[in-house]
């Protein structure tokens, strides 16, 4: 079946597209000219021609304009004389290169005398950024629209208004929108009109951000003749509710950063005490130098960064999972040479034992002195431990100390896996509850014990390398834990583990709760205060272990 093609309509539509394309060159002319004129204001115009040279420019869209004012605020942006070109400049070992401003194509290398820098002072320079802020607000990725907010808010820029409040328009992102709320009610909290003052208010009241609190309590401040900043009632009455809501939403979150340093160092006491809970717990020995044995991991932590550094720099974020390993490997090493060589000989003097263990504390920490010298050595974090997050109530968190926490608990579910599923943990909670009963079921105690001493020491080992990514390595490193350590096993039950968990998170998040109203020292004094006094309550601490010997 033939087509009818309609002449007519094809005629007008050829027609229109002729025009279209006569039309469209004429049209971007216009536009190049416009922006041409734009430029030269900036270049050559005084501070308010500059001014709205800059809100004009900003206004086009075009993407040469963000490098240009880029370029302006750092100094970068020349006029040549001898044409009028504006450029930017980079520096070259003849002068400098230039790059056109309007064609981004190179116009060539000058001296410093052909050209004149085009100026801005602070002044302009805020308005710059604020103009930078502005054009990223409808920028297709979220993270750039995100800090383009955030400028805005900072700059508090009423030009940035309308701009701000058409992106809000559109704006899909929660996290974006909630940004650009905050912004836009910074930028009505200083207009004239009451009502909107008043909208602002109850805006940023649903935010918990310090710089907010700040811009809030500025409304209600008096000065010296008792006036108010913020003169309406009515606004002024609904900053100090605000104010209240804000802080009280503080109060909570810093609460909550409390709790999480509190949980922080209850993992590294965890670490720390959890050896100690076994040996303490198994033989009844009274091990002093169980300090030492964090200080050798640490310090094996150290030599085994050292040969990465020297022979494997490009895999030094693997460094740690060679130093765990390592570290437990030699201080357990050296946990079954002191049991074999000192503590065996001890059993059953305990007095004895404690001093016998004190100077070989001292011994470990001179030897170390002499091998790699009394200053402090450093240990690198890996890049996936660097950084942390912030919340917008201003509390840190450190993926550091994230790590230390996981880490603690990994290392605590393989303890009890070890003591529930193994035959050396069955031989060791036998010995625990009756010594004299499993030796005469032929369970060799000397055999558990040397490696009981030696699973503590290396689960002390592994501490240091912990300890060693958020404290000095140092001689000392051992003894600043070692009186905290004996607190959490006494308190959370003699060998039990679960107790050294709930001890070690208890004395750690009480210790940061009572930090900013008593200071660390008396902080410290009241816990140990309170731990004398439940001991007397309870004197097997939270769990006591059960068993015949126990008992007796």
């Amino acid at each position: 079946m033939p087509i009818r093609v309609n002449r007519a309509l094809v005629l007008a539509f050829a027609l229109a597209l002729i025009l279209g394309v006569l039309a469209a060159p004429s049209r971007s002319l216009a536009q190049d000219a416009e922006f041409a004129e734009l430029v030269t204001a900036l270049a050559t115009g005084d501070f308010a021609e500059k001014t709205a040279a800059i809100a004009a420019l900003t206004a086009t869209g075009d993407p040469r304009v963000q490098p240009m004012l880029e370029a302006m605020a750092d100094r970068r942006l020349y006029l040549r004389e001898e044409d009028g070109l504006v450029a930017i400049g980079e520096d070259h070992a003849e002068g400098l290169r230039l790059i056109d401003v309007l064609t981004g194509e190179e116009a060539g290398i000058v001296g410093s005398r052909d050209v004149d820098r085009i100026r801005a002072n602070n002044r302009m320079r805020g308005i710059i950024r604020s103009a930078l802020g502005t054009m990223t607000l409808m920028n297709p990725d979220p993270t750039v629209r995100l800090e383009a907010a955030e400028t805005v808010f900072r700059s508090q820029d009423e030009g940035a208004l309308e701009a701000l409040e058409q992106a809000l328009a559109a704006e899909t992102d929660d996290a974006v929108r909630a940004t650009m709320e905050k912004a836009r009610a910074a930028i009505l909290l200083g207009s004239e009109d009451a009502g909107l003052r008043l909208e602002a208010v109850e805006a940023l009241s649903g935010f918990t951000d310090p710089d907010i609190r700040s811009m809030l309590a500025a409304l209600v401040v008096q000065d010296q003749d008792g006036a108010f900043a913020e003169t309406d009632e009515t606004v002024r009455a609904a900053a100090t509710e605000a104010l209240d809501a804000i802080e009280q939403r503080l109060a909570l979150w810093r609460t909550a950063g409390h709790i999480y340093q509190g949980i922080s160092l209850g993992s590294v006491l965890l670490l720390a005490a959890i050896g100690l809970a076994i040996t303490f717990g198994v033989m009844g020995v009274i091990n002093m130098a169980h300090g030492e044995m964090v200080m050798l991991g640490a310090y094996t932590t150290f030599v085994v960064q050292q040969l990465f550094r020297d022979y494997m720099p490009g895999l030094f974020d693997f460094s740690l999972f060679v130093a765990i390993p390592a570290a437990f490997l030699v201080a357990g090493a050296a946990g079954v040479a002191i049991e074999r060589g000192i503590i065996r000989f001890l059993y059953g003097r305990p007095l004895e034992t404690l001093l016998a263990t004190w100077g070989l504390s001292l011994i470990l920490q001179q030897l170390v002195r002499t091998v790699f010298g009394p200053t402090n050595r450093e240990v690198g974090a890996p890049s996936w431990m660097q950084g942390a997050i912030e919340t917008t109530a201003g509390i840190t968190l450190t993926y550091n100390r994230l790590y230390i926490i996981l880490f603690c608990l990994i290392v605590f579910a393989g303890l009890i896996m070890v003591l529930r599923r193994t035959p050396l943990g069955l031989q060791m909670r036998a010995v625990t509850q009756n010594r004299q009963m499993a030796k005469a079921m032929g369970i060799r105690t000397g055999r558990v014990d040397a490696l009981t001493f030696g699973l503590g020491s290396g689960i002390a080992g592994m501490a240091g390398v912990a300890l060693s990514q958020i404290d000095n390595v140092s001689p000392n490193l051992g003894q600043s834990y070692i009186i905290d350590s004996f607190l959490v096993v006494v308190f959370g039950g003699v060998g039990n583990l679960w107790g050294t968990l709930a001890g070690a998170f208890s004395l750690g998040i009480a210790n940061k709760l009572l930090e900013p109203y008593a200071g660390a020292v008396l902080g410290k004094i009241l816990v140990l205060v309170a731990i004398i006094l439940f001991i007397q309550k309870r004197p097997r601490g939270l769990f006591a272990l059960k068993g015949r010997a126990v008992e007796a």
